[in-house]
């Protein structure tokens, strides 16, 4: 299956052959970001977090059909961030869960997805990651909806994640299982990063690969090991993704550009984009990772040199790249976002007035059905009062007579929370407003008014990149909740 083009063997004392001045630094830092060190959650804080790991929370590919389920969430710091929950049977021994968890969560890296903790409670065995919330490569790639990714933005996918490669083995964590287009996921700014997930060395269920076979790389196939070569491998087979946005069997795209029809292979809307130099130096770097014999692959720190000259439009930000010129041109408001943007908690009250309970959707009457009893006549009087106050713009007296109805605990009604909220936040108290709008979403997660409340509290907090990320989840749900 090896092709002849450019043979070079990179692995172990060849790597003189790459000049150290070719090499940008692969710097141990997160720039702009103060992520916390690694540690362990219980499972009721991730639980919490995810709102008893709904089905609306899911964001892995399969959704609750895989085996390992993959949800978003939010701490209550308001951290967003991605719970992987493994099958109950994936790792058995808490032990080797717990060591590998550590070792992969020492890495901090702004290449990376970085993994912030984990859980193991009885046969819960759960990861907890940075929320990537612009999606994965394949879908850019391989569904695109409003136009394909361009040249420049394609190889810096390819440099950043040889950048993740390279600082990962420098860090001992050489291997990676199951590289391909669903690992690699796209930050606030768009910037392509890669999933932590993958550096977990192999669980009970012995699959290092779970794409079609004609994708593993051949030594796989007869020792079922991963070795860092295999990882090179893999890596060939995102350049070819990369260049035909197509995923293209290697034995296939290796048999064209032996022919010389690199034009077949080449993506057609990226005519006119790139020349025949780049074209050719990025078939032939796939080339030489898709060797069939695995000493003759680049490692990570060749692979980054071979792709430096090829960079284009460094100063140009992702987001511009990906057709998206800012962050507020990125989605529309609607008038409630607006509002909350603006801070107009006038306009906020008057939507929470006219929206009543509609939202509540039976949250409430499911989880207090029985006897009726005074407590429950006084727990029903004090919403009432609470509603009347509120009406009346009674902030202080609306707060009271809520706390009274949250106090006792028979009833949940996440519009109580988010009214409460809005009390809060009018009463110059946006640190309670926001632990309030957060539980809203907890107890109804996809609910656009407690995501649009969360985005006024974090303004009001001086928190604006936080605020406008809220905003936009805000604004997708609506969006989607409108169109169905």
């Amino acid at each position: 299956m090896g092709c002849e083009i450019s043979k070079v063997c990179c692995w172990g004392a060849r790597d003189d052959q790459v000049p150290e001045a070719q090499i940008v630094q692969n710097e141990d830092r997160i720039e702009g970001s103060d992520l916390p060190q690694f540690r362990e959650y219980t499972i009721d804080q991730l639980r919490k977090a995810t709102s008893g790991f709904a089905v609306e929370n899911i964001v892995s590919e399969h959704g609750e059909k895989a085996p390992n389920v993959v949800y978003k969430g939010k701490l209550e710091n308001q951290m967003r961030i991605a719970v992987k929950r493994f099958n109950k049977l994936a790792w058995p021994d808490a032990q080797q869960f717990m060591g590998e968890a550590r070792a992969v969560g020492q890495l901090r890296n702004h290449r990376l997805v970085n993994l912030l903790g984990c859980c193991c409670d009885g046969d819960e065995r759960l990861l907890v990651a940075e929320f990537m919330p612009n999606e994965t490569l394949a879908k850019h790639l391989f569904h695109w909806e409003t136009q394909p990714m361009k040249w420049a933005m394609r190889l810096r996918v390819a440099f950043h994640l040889a950048q993740a490669l390279e600082y990962c083995t420098s860090r001992g964590r050489a291997l990676y299982h199951d590289l391909n287009a669903y690992r690699v996921l796209f930050d606030d700014e768009y910037n392509p990063k890669l999933s932590c997930f993958g550096l977990m060395k192999n669980s009970r269920d012995g699959k290092s690969y779970s794409t079609n076979l004609a994708f593993t790389p051949p030594e796989y196939l007869r020792t079922g090991r991963v070795t860092p070569e295999s990882v090179t491998y893999s890596f060939g087979t995102l350049l070819l993704d990369l260049l035909s946005g197509k995923h293209i069997p290697p034995s296939h795209a290796l048999d064209l550009i032996r022919d010389r029809n690199v034009t077949t292979l080449t993506d057609s809307c990226l005519v006119g984009q790139f020349s025949t130099d780049e074209g050719t130096e990025l078939v032939r770097l796939a080339s030489r990772c898709l060797q069939a014999e695995p000493r003759e692959r680049p490692n990570p720190k060749s692979l980054v040199a071979a792709l430096i000259p090829l960079q284009k439009d460094s100063e140009v930000s992702s987001l511009a790249l990906m057709g998206i010129p800012d962050g507020a041109a990125a989605f529309p408001l609607t008038p409630l976002g607006e509002a909350c943007q603006r801070m107009d908690l006038t306009a906020i009250h008057e939507v929470l007035e006219k929206l009543g309970y509609k939202d509540d959707e039976g949250a409430a009457t499911e989880l207090s059905f029985q006897m009726w009893t005074n407590q429950m006549q006084e727990t029903l009087n004090s919403k009432k009062k609470g509603d009347a106050a509120f009406r009346q713009k009674d902030f202080r007296t609306a707060i009271d007579s809520y706390t009274q109805f949250i106090d006792v605990g028979t009833m949940v009604s996440p519009t109580v929370y988010a009214r409460r909220s809005l009390c809060y936040l009018i009463s110059s108290m946006p640190e309670e407003a926001l632990k309030d709008a957060s539980q809203a979403q907890s107890i109804s997660p996809v609910w656009h008014i407690a995501s649009y409340l969360q985005a006024a509290c974090l303004f009001a907090l001086g928190r604006e990149a936080e605020a406008r990320v809220a905003l936009k989840e805000a604004s997708s749900i609506e969006t989607k909740k409108n169109t169905n």
